[in-house]
């Protein structure tokens, strides 16, 4: 008995002792061993070897080995509504050629029926919204199956190979990672609490910076996070907002291990309230409760009175308003476009073989998505901070969240997308519908207006 305590004594000692010496003094100053992005590349050589293995047994068994995935099922160069019904009818009228005008002695046919009919169809089968909330499927594997649908037997090395990954995985990084999180969010509220009794100063918001930023790098390192970030002299300043795409909740820490942000959001119960309780203490959070979200005149407010305050730390919004699988970006919401305050947009990127971070909330909770980022092999990601943007004279809000977007878009090779992402778990709103009609409408009634003046 004596002895398994001086073993679990010992045990317990070199553990802290190395958690001490390469994760948390590093975290509070900020240096990187570059032991993460040693075991990076060490994963790219056995992920190649391991797909060219797997892709020859495919091929000799004869087998599909990746889900099909695709951005365009349907090919099709663009076209308005009017030059392709003109097209349905002049096929359907067995004459004419593609330039002629609509027949002006009719005003409506029920070949036009078709067009509306395809396209429904075309939309159920290259529906270009419900696919951005699914996991891609990797064009190389990763020795995990949760990226690989149709994972079979292929060789005994392939599979000591991968069964020693799931040792490693769960075994090791697995246990390692929850002590890196526990410590990470246990100092973030000890410490916050402590610089929270401290009078408003700039002593106060210099402990809370850095109090911060290593509570953060300690939780990065508990992901095994290797983050590149690219133009930092574009880092959001004091008084401005900053928006980026949204993949995962662990965009925050991505964002916050960098720099400090206000955060903003609703006010939660368990772990997660006292959590921001204690945040609140030592930093101006903006945090509402249920019944104010909706109120958007009062979340303005709040907004506005804090980037007015030029001592006040930026704040850090996701406009898309839920999580996007990494390929796209979706619909701005207005709102933090309305402030006129500067805009600093963040572009962010994963890299999916070594862990897909996008959060299917639909299908998994908080605590097992983090138990399927902890046991993955890494959350590898580029961040990119674009210039501040401002709203241009005549430009109302919702343009300018769309050149923001598009900006954001460009620059992190995502898909722009008009779609709200809101769409992930309600209806399509009736003005879609009715944009639709109105432009069938509008091409009837020039059709009549043509037929009167002649």
């Amino acid at each position: 008995m004596d002895l398994l305590c001086i073993f679990l004594g010992i045990s317990f000692t070199v553990w802290f002792t190395l958690l001490l010496v390469f994760i948390i003094v590093p975290a509070i100053f900020g240096v990187s061993f570059g032991i993460r992005r040693l075991y990076m590349k060490t994963l790219v050589k056995i992920f190649k070897w391991a797909t060219l293995r797997i892709e020859r047994g495919a091929k000799e068994n004869n087998h599909l080995l990746y889900k099909p995935y695709s951005n365009a099922i349907i090919a099709k160069d663009p076209t308005s509504l009017e030059d392709e019904i003109k097209e349905i009818r002049r096929r359907g009228g067995g004459g004419g050629s593609p330039g002629d005008d609509l027949d002006p002695a009719s005003e409506f046919e029920m070949s036009d029926i078709f067009y509306f009919s395809r396209r429904g169809v075309e939309s159920i089968m290259d529906d270009e919204v419900t696919k951005r909330f699914s996991a891609e499927e990797l064009e190389s594997w990763n020795l995990l199956t949760r990226s690989n649908y149709n994972f079979q037997h292929v060789s005994l090395r392939l599979t000591v190979l991968w069964g020693l990954g799931l040792v490693i995985r769960y075994g090791f990084l697995l246990p390692l990672r929850v002590t890196l999180a526990f410590t990470g969010v246990g100092l973030l509220v000890v410490l916050t609490c402590i610089i929270g009794l401290l009078p408003n100063g700039r002593t106060k918001n210099f402990l809370s910076e850095k109090v911060h930023l290593m509570c953060y790098r300690i939780c990065v390192r508990a992901l095994t996070a290797i983050i590149t970030y690219h133009d930092r002299e574009n880092k959001p300043k004091n008084g401005g907002i900053c928006v980026a795409n949204h993949t995962s909740p662990i965009d925050v820490i991505i964002l916050a291990s960098d720099g400090c942000y206000a955060m903003v959001g609703q006010i939660h119960g368990g772990l997660m309230g006292v959590i921001q309780r204690s945040m609140v203490k030592a930093c101006p959070h903006i945090w509402f409760e249920r019944s104010e979200v909706k109120d958007r005149h009062l979340v303005a407010k709040r907004l506005s009175d804090h980037v007015e305050d030029k001592t006040k730390l930026p704040i850090l919004i996701f406009p898309e308003g839920t999580c996007i699988n990494n390929t796209s970006v979706m619909m701005f919401k207005k709102g933090s476009f309305e402030i006129g305050s500067t805009v600093y947009p963040v572009a962010i990127k994963y890299d999916p073989r070594f862990g897909d971070a996008f959060w299917n909330s639909s299908m998994f909770g908080m605590v097992s998505y983090l138990l399927r980022m902890m046991s993955s092999w890494a959350i590898v990601c580029s961040v990119w901070y674009l210039p501040p943007m401002h709203k241009e004279e005549g430009e109302d809000a919702v343009q300018f969240a769309n050149r923001v977007k598009a900006a954001i878009a460009r620059q992190g090779g995502l898909v722009d997308l008009l779609w709200d992402g809101g769409l992930k778990r309600g209806k399509v709103k009736d003005t879609f519908k009715e944009e639709q009609q109105k432009l069938y409408s509008k091409m009837l009634v020039g059709t009549q207006e043509d037929r009167s003046r002649s």
